[in-house]
C-alpha cells in the first residue's frame, strides 16, 4: 500500500498588479513552489496588470509537505525579473477546506530572508568522556542552495552559534552544492544547557555589501547531548516579519485542492472496475441502478472533470472507451427533452467526451491548427470589429497614409479574419483521414443515438450539432482562444494577437452552432462575419458526414492504449544550447552551441535550424540516464547530461543547458529553454552502471526523486511509473519527490480507481 498526496492547483488570474515597466504596465508570470522547490512556471502575459493564465497543475507531493507558494514576477528583457509579490498557503490552510480553496488572495511582499531552499548535511554529537564537555558539529555539505549572485550560483559558508560563541566555515566559491567537511567544536560549561540551542546558518559571502542569508536550522542542546544527530536537514527562513499590505500589490485568484489517498495493489480494485464496466459488458440493468449512474449522481460540479478523466483512462485501459461514451451520452439523451440544450451542461457525459478528445486527439489538434496559429502569432496584425474598442491610431501601422477611418479598419479586419478563418476551416474539413479512428467511431455512435432520440425531420440539424458542439465548441475553439493551454504555443498571446484569436474563436463557435447566434444579442458588430461563415457551415456539415463514415471494426480499440503512445508525434520543440562530450576533460563554457530540438516519445533530435535536413538523433531506447550537472562544471546554470549507449555498447554523453532545473520539470514539459524527457511504456533492460536500481513503487506519474532518471522505451503495455532509490550508490538527491501530473500521464489503473472510490466514499450519506 502506497500513500499518495496530490495537490490540484489552478493559477487563474491576477488583478490590480503594480506597474513595473516604464510603459505603465507589467509582463507578469507566476512561479509555483512547494516547500521552496520550484515545480512549475506559467507563461508570461505581456503588457497587462490584470493577466489571465488559466493554467492547471497536478502536483504529486512528498509526505509532510509544509506549504505551497505562488510568486508573481514581471519579466524583463534586460536584467533580473522584478518580484511583484507572493501568495503562501500552508498545508493546514489547504487541508482545512475539504472542497479546496477557490478565491482571490492578496499578494504579500517578498522578503529575501524568507526565501530559502535546500538542505544541509550535519553530524552533531557530544563525547561521553572528557572534561569539559565538547560539542562537535561536523558540517559535511549542503545542496540545492538558493542562487544569490548574478551568475546563478552563490559563495556559501556556514556560521554556527552555541552558548554565546560563533564559528564559521570556509567560503566555497561559485556553487550551490558546497562541500565543507569541517568539524567545529564548542566547549559546554556545566549547567549551561537549559533551553540553549545550537544554531546553524548558511550565508552567501559578498565582497561588496552585506552577505545574503541562505537558510538556518536549530537544535536543542539537551537533545544533542543525549542522542547524537546525523542527517540531511531542510534549511528554514527567519521567522516572518511581513506586514499585511492590504492588497496594495494586487491579488491572485487560485483554486487549490488537496487529495490524500492510500493506493492499494491493483487487484484490490478489480471488484470496483468490474462494477463500473458491468453495464458496458452486460447491458440490461436499469439505468439508475448501475455503478456509473451512482457515480454520476454523487459527483459534484467541481470534481466532475477529475472523475471524467479517471473514467476515460480506466476504460481506455480496458479497451472500452467508445462504449463508455456511448453509455453516458445515451443516458444524457434520455434526460434531454429540448434538443437545443443538448450537451450544453457540464455533465459527466460532456466532460468525458471532452477529456477523451484531449487524450486521443491532441496530436490531431496540433496537426490541424498549429500552422495557422503560428502564423497569427508571427504576423501580429491589428484586428478589431467592435467600434467601442477600435484604436484608430494603431491603424497607422496598416497604412502609411495616416490614420484610417472606422470603416476602413473594419474592412481590413474582415479581410484578415476571412483569411485566417478560411485557412482554419480548410485545415479542419481536410483532416478527415488525420482524425484518430477512435474519435471517428465515437462520433459515429453518438450521431446514431441522436437520430434515434430525435428522429423527426425538424430535428435534422441536431445530428450535426451533437458532434460539432464537442468538436468545435469544446476542442477547436478553446484551442484557438488559448493555444498555450493546449501546448500549441509556449507563451500566451500578447493583447493584439489575443484579440485576433478571440474573434476567431467566436467565429468557430458560431460554425459549431451551425451559423446561429452570430451578430445577435450583445455583439451586433459580429454580424458582418455572418456572410463569410455561411459557406463554411455547409462545408463543415459535409466534413461531419465524412467523419462518421467509418467502420467500427477499423478502430481496433484494444486494452493497450495505442493512442497514448504515438511514437512519431513531436511533443515539444525549440532552441536549446548543447555540447557533446569529447573526452574526459571538462568542456569550456563557450563550446555550447545553439541547436533546434525536437522531442518525441521515439527520440531526441536536433539540428542547426528547423529547416536543416541534416539532424542528429538520440533514440529513447538507447538512453540510460538523465543527470543534473553542478553549475561549477561549466559555469552555466541548469545544465544536464544525457547518457546514451550505442549499438557497440559505448556510452556517449550530451550536455544540454535548460532554462530551469531538469528535476523541477514535468516529464512532458519542454520549451525553447528547458527540457525533460518522456517516460512511458516498458523499462529499458539496460542502464548506466552507476545508476541506482529501480524500485517497484507505483505512482501516478514518473517522478524524479534523484539526479538520475531512467528512461524506458515506448511500446508494449504501460508499465508502472518508475522511482529511484535515494540511498543507492551513485544517487545524490537534490530535490524532493514533487512531480507534475496531467491528463496525458500514462495510465495507473490503481490510482485512478482509488480516486473514483474516494468520490464514492465521500458521498456515503447520499449513497445510503
Amino acid at each position: 500500500m502506497a500513500k499518495t498526496t496530490s495537490l490540484y492547483c489552478r493559477v487563474v488570474e491576477g488583478k490590480d498588479l503594480p506597474a513595473k515597466d516604464m510603459s505603465g504596465s507589467s509582463d507578469p508570470y507566476c512561479v509555483v513552489k512547494v516547500d521552496n522547490e520550484v515545480v512549475a512556471r506559467t507563461a508570461t502575459v505581456w503588457k497587462s496588470l490584470n493577466p489571465f493564465w488559466g493554467e492547471e497543475y497536478t502536483l504529486r507531493l512528498p509526505r509532510g509537505f509544509r506549504s505551497l507558494a505562488v510568486y508573481v514576477l514581471d519579466e524583463d528583457t534586460i536584467g533580473q525579473d522584478d518580484v511583484i509579490g507572493k501568495v503562501l498557503l500552508s498545508h493546514q490552510q489547504i487541508s482545512a477546506e475539504p472542497r479546496g480553496v477557490d478565491s482571490w488572495l492578496s499578494l504579500a511582499p517578498v522578503d529575501p530572508d524568507e526565501e530559502v531552499q535546500g538542505e544541509i548535511h550535519l553530524e552533531l554529537w557530544v563525547p561521553k568522556q572528557g572534561h569539559p564537555r565538547v560539542l562537535r558539529c561536523h558540517l559535511i555539505e549542503a545542496r540545492d542552495l538558493a542562487p544569490r549572485d548574478l551568475s546563478g550560483t552563490s559563495d556559501p559558508f556556514a556560521r554556527v552559534s552555541c552558548c554565546g560563541h560563533t564559528l564559521e566555515t570556509a567560503v566555497i566559491k561559485k556553487t550551490r552544492f558546497p562541500h565543507w567537511d569541517e568539524v567545529l567544536e564548542f566547549e559546554l560549561a556545566e549547567g549551561e544547557l537549559g533551553e540553549a540551542v545550537l544554531s546553524v546558518e548558511v550565508w552567501d559571502w559578498d565582497i561588496v555589501g552585506k552577505n545574503d542569508f541562505l537558510g538556518r536550522v536549530e537544535f536543542p542542546l539537551d537533545t544533542i547531548c543525549t542522542d547524537p544527530t546525523k542527517g540531511w536537514f531542510q534549511l528554514l527562513p527567519f521567522p516572518s516579519t511581513t506586514e499585511d499590505h492590504g492588497g496594495q500589490l494586487g491579488a491572485l485568484r487560485l483554486a487549490v485542492r488537496l487529495v490524500e489517498d492510500r493506493v492499494l495493489p491493483p487487484h484490490y480494485y478489480q471488484p470496483l472496475i468490474q462494477l463500473l464496466t458491468e453495464p458496458i459488458l452486460s447491458p440490461g440493468q436499469p439505468p439508475t441502478d448501475t455503478a456509473l449512474a451512482v457515480l454520476e449522481e454523487v459527483t459534484s460540479g467541481e470534481s466532475r472533470q477529475d472523475v471524467a478523466t479517471k473514467l476515460v483512462k480506466i476504460f481506455l485501459g480496458q479497451g472500452l472507451a467508445v462504449p463508455l461514451l456511448d453509455y453516458l451520452t445515451t443516458h444524457e439523451l434520455a434526460r434531454t427533452t429540448d434538443p437545443n440544450t443538448l450537451f450544453r451542461a457540464n455533465s459527466l457525459a460532456s466532460k468525458s467526451v471532452e477529456q477523451f478528445m484531449k487524450v486521443v486527439g491532441l496530436h490531431y489538434l496540433h496537426e490541424v491548427l498549429k500552422p495557422v496559429v503560428n502564423r497569427i502569432f508571427e504576423e501580429k496584425k491589428y484586428v478589431e470589429l467592435d467600434p467601442g474598442k477600435m484604436e484608430l491610431s494603431r491603424s497607422r501601422r496598416i497604412s502609411f497614409k495616416g490614420s484610417l477611418s472606422e470603416a476602413q479598419v473594419r474592412e481590413s479586419s474582415l479581410e484578415l479574419l476571412k483569411g485566417y478563418l478560411g485557412d482554419i476551416v480548410d485545415a479542419i474539413v481536410g483532416s478527415v483521414e488525420k482524425c484518430p479512428l477512435l474519435m471517428r467511431v465515437a462520433f459515429k455512435q453518438l450521431r446514431r443515438r441522436v437520430e434515434e432520440r430525435f428522429p423527426s425531420a425538424q430535428h435534422e440539424e441536431v445530428q450535426y450539432f451533437s458532434i460539432s458542439s464537442f468538436l468545435f465548441l469544446r476542442f477547436f475553439a478553446p484551442a484557438v482562444l488559448t493555444p498555450k493551454l493546449f501546448s500549441l504555443r509556449e507563451q500566451h498571446a500578447d493583447p493584439r494577437t489575443g484579440r485576433t484569436l478571440l474573434l476567431l474563436a467566436k467565429a468557430l463557435q458560431s460554425i459549431g452552432n451551425l451559423g446561429l447566434q452570430l451578430g445577435q444579442g450583445k455583439e451586433p458588430w459580429m454580424a458582418p462575419l455572418h456572410a463569410i461563415l455561411l459557406p463554411s457551415v455547409t462545408r463543415v456539415k459535409a466534413f461531419l458526414d465524412s467523419l462518421v463514415t467509418v467502420e467500427s471494426a477499423e478502430a481496433g480499440e484494444g486494452p493497450l492504449l495505442p493512442v497514448l503512445c504515438q511514437p512519431s508525434a513531436t511533443i515539444k520543440e525549440g532552441y536549446l544550447h548543447t555540447r557533446t562530450a569529447g573526452g574526459p576533460a571538462l568542456l569550456p563554457r563557450f563550446t555550447f552551441k545553439k541547436r533546434y530540438f525536437w522531442l518525441s516519445s521515439k527520440a531526441l533530435t536536433y539540428s542547426k535550424s528547423p529547416e536543416r535536413q541534416v539532424r542528429c538523433s538520440i533514440p529513447v531506447p538507447q538512453m540510460r540516464a538523465v543527470e543534473r550537472v553542478d553549475e561549477g562544471t561549466f559555469q552555466h546554470p541548469h545544465v544536464m547530461q544525457i547518457v546514451a549507449q550505442d549499438g557497440d555498447g559505448q556510452l556517449h554523453t550530451t550536455y544540454i543547458q535548460c532554462k530551469v532545473l531538469p528535476g523541477q520539470l514535468c516529464h512532458q514539459t519542454v520549451t525553447p529553454g528547458h527540457l525533460a524527457l518522456v517516460a512511458t511504456g516498458t523499462p529499458s533492460p539496460h542502464r548506466h552502471p552507476q545508476c541506482p536500481p529501480l524500485l517497484g513503487t507505483p505512482s501516478a506519474s514518473p517522478v524524479l526523486t534523484s539526479t538520475l532518471l531512467l528512461l524506458p522505451g515506448c511500446g508494449g503495455p504501460p508499465a508502472p511509473p518508475l522511482r529511484l532509490s535515494l540511498a543507492a550508490p551513485g544517487c545524490s538527491r537534490t530535490h524532493g519527490t514533487v512531480a507534475l501530473g496531467e491528463w496525458r500521464d500514462p495510465l495507473d489503473p490503481a490510482a485512478a480507481a482509488q480516486t473514483l472510490y474516494g468520490h464514492l466514499r465521500r458521498a456515503g450519506a447520499q449513497l445510503r
